[in-house]
């Protein structure tokens, strides 16, 4: 008989100081859900990568009291890597690894691959682990033999897939199931956005300052003036309008990371990053991860790249099995300094050394930008943010267009929970721009005038030429370009740059800092605090005891009044200690006589008397600080003349 493991088992999460803040947070805001809000049957979960998004998924089954939970992956590479978390044997069991459970007793799992799986192991499973491909088709062998009820919580990691017909299919089958989506981009490359309701968010800004990712900045490529030919004629343009026709024309941005003399020029950055990276960190192993358009693009990165000295390998699906299999252990053994892929090394891949990242491709979109960039977030020394090994540098050029996904970065790594509640489209990001997406965009002439074309260039029968299939790549869905469509340094764009003058870098962060707050991080980190222990104390709130709470706010009040004093004394060019004021001839200096009326006008309106002040409740307390300035005011506005 199966016994309900996540009902009976206590783990040990809030409180656990080997587990990450979001973590804890994750499982009591799924909790919370859960207990307060039943009705919500899809949720969403979005962690950057690095904070432990698998930690979560094997803890969410407990907030849930699940009776039998579904974790489905995209990959078959992220299903065993999520298997070994709830698998007790092994020695990356989360459960045992961050000392969840202590009693030698876990949650039975099992997992769908293939025939080895039968009806039983998943009858007593709590817990079955399996890749959307094992499950994809409605004739599927397990979505027929299992019953609506069988599973209670489904958990989709890289929730943002679960848009797709294949999953879907899934919640179908079990309508009765919670279902949580994990994913670090909400938002897919088309601009659907991952459904479910978000109750949980942790902000890569975040992320950044308790060290979990790397602190990122980007080096813009600027040219001052760039040369390109198109149609036998050659144009200079400057930096203003290399950014406008890179924003404008696909043809235009695809010739830019493409064209030897602009490609060589993200080479160069990328190398000089890399080398300043290693040399402070007195380490060879940090690498650089480089983004391809097609198979032809691919190797003639990596050729640019060995030209320079560097070890350089690429991974693409038209190599087989064992070449892209050498490639990554050729990376995992540091062999490498540079590896290059078209959309290969994506989800579920994890090499901490990734630290410079080489942008020679174009993104309509945030979400397949933050998935390249997400492979050089992960840290490698769990001691201060500000250690060379935690830095990412991610190197694109001006005319790439690049620069509103970083823009869109920068928003996305400070957002809230509530941010992306409304998320629907992403604010910022215009995803009814497609033009990568089409076999012919339309051309409009008004825009090419605007970006200095010629009369010529503009009529007409210049936009056809642009427009037609021979000028025009075609482009995959992925930002890619077809093998056959990219044949030279043109790539059959109508564009090829010629030359590039006087480049300079210019260094974006990713996150706006407090230079200030950041030394004080860095001294605290040099001392040896940890980004954990620095926010627990800033979040720590001391009981402060009432009678001492008021002692304070009559000290401040006190304090209030004589500055009000002095302001007034000020406005008027009278010392404190002066006459001018007492026209009744009392022997009262300017000072006594100003803070008398000030006191008078308190106490009447407190109903109290003179001598009564330290008798003030903080209830008076509260009422004399909120209507301080009403107060003073009409002591500005007698005459104060001097007699």
């Amino acid at each position: 008989m199966k016994i309900d493991q996540f009902k009976i088992l206590k783990p040990f999460i809030v409180g656990n100081p080997k587990l990450r803040l979001p973590q804890v947070e994750c499982f009591e805001a799924l909790k919370d859900s859960r207990e307060n809000h039943p009705d919500d049957r899809e949720l969403g979960i979005v962690l950057p990568v690095g904070c432990g998004k698998t930690g979560c998924i094997t803890l969410a089954p407990f907030a849930f009291r699940s009776k039998r939970t579904l974790v489905i992956s995209p990959s078959l590479i992220i299903a065993e890597q999520l298997m070994s978390n709830f698998d007790p044997s092994n020695a990356f069991c989360f459960y045992k690894k961050c000392n969840v459970l202590t009693d030698n007793i876990f949650p039975e799992f099992s997992e769908i691959r293939g025939t080895n799986t039968n009806q039983k192991d998943l009858e007593l499973s709590d817990v079955v682990v399996t890749n959307i491909h094992q499950l994809g088709t409605e004739n599927n062998r397990w979505i027929k033999k299992l019953s609506q009820d069988f599973f209670d919580l489904i958990l989709f990691d890289e929730g943002h897939h679960s848009l797709a017909e294949t999953w879907t299919l899934l919640k179908m089958k079990f309508p009765k199931a919670y279902i949580v989506n994990f994913s670090a981009t909400p938002v897919r490359a088309d601009g659907e956005r991952m459904p479910g309701k978000i109750v949980y968010s942790f902000p890569i800004a975040n992320a950044i300052k308790l060290n979990y990712v790397k602190n990122l900045k980007a080096i813009v490529l600027n040219p001052e003036k760039m040369k390109y030919r198109i149609f036998g004629s050659e144009e200079e343009i400057d930096l203003k309008r290399i950014v406008e026709l890179g924003k404008e024309l696909p043809a235009f941005r695809r010739a830019v990371v493409s064209s030897k003399e602009s490609l060589d020029s993200i080479v160069n950055a990328s190398i000089t990053e890399l080398r300043k990276i290693r040399q402070e960190a007195n380490d060879e192993r940090p690498k650089i991860i480089a983004s391809a358009l097609n198979f032809k693009h691919c190797k003639q990165i990596v050729e640019a790249y060995k030209e320079r000295g560097l070890r350089c390998d690429y991974i693409h699906s038209r190599k087989n099995n064992q070449r892209n299999n050498d490639a990554y252990r050729q990376l995992e053994n540091h062999e490498l300094d540079v590896i290059v892929q078209v959309k290969k090394l994506g989800e579920g891949f994890d090499h901490s050394f990734l630290c410079v990242a080489a942008v020679f491709s174009v993104h309509l979109t945030l979400s397949p930008f933050l998935q390249f960039i997400g492979r050089i977030m992960r840290t490698n020394n769990g001691n201060t943010i500000f250690h060379p090994l935690n830095q990412g540098v991610v190197v694109f050029h001006a005319g790439g267009n690049i620069i509103p996904r970083w823009n869109d970065l920068r928003e996305f790594s400070e957002a809230d929970q509530e941010y992306f509640s409304q998320l629907l489209p992403m604010s910022g990001i215009d995803f009814s721009k497609s033009d990568e997406l089409v076999v012919n965009p339309e051309i409009n002439l008004e825009a090419t005038e605007a970006h200095g074309f010629t009369q010529a260039e503009s009529d007409p029968s210049f936009a056809e030429k642009i427009k037609s299939s021979e000028m025009q790549p075609k482009v995959n869905e992925d930002d890619s370009i077809p093998e056959n469509e990219m044949s030279s340094s043109i790539n059959r764009n109508g564009f090829q740059i010629t030359e590039q003058i006087g480049l300079n870098w210019e260094s974006l962060p990713l996150i706006k800092e407090n230079f200030e707050a950041m030394e004080a991080i860095r001294k605290l980190s040099e001392l040896g605090f940890s980004g954990q222990q620095v926010l627990e104390a800033m979040n720590s709130q001391p009981v402060i005891p009432k009678v001492q709470k008021r002692q304070e706010a009559r000290y401040n009040l006190n304090e209030r009044v004589k500055a009000e004093v002095d302001k007034i004394l000020n406005s008027i060019s009278l010392s404190a200690d002066g006459y001018e004021l007492d026209k009744n001839h009392r022997g009262k200096p300017n000072y006594m006589i100003l803070k008398s009326l000030i006191d008078m006008r308190i106490n009447n309106f407190i109903n109290r008397k003179a001598n009564e002040r330290s008798e003030l409740s903080q209830k008076d307390l509260d009422l004399i600080d909120e209507n301080f300035e009403e107060l003073v005011e009409p002591v500005w506005q007698i005459d104060l003349t001097v007699a």
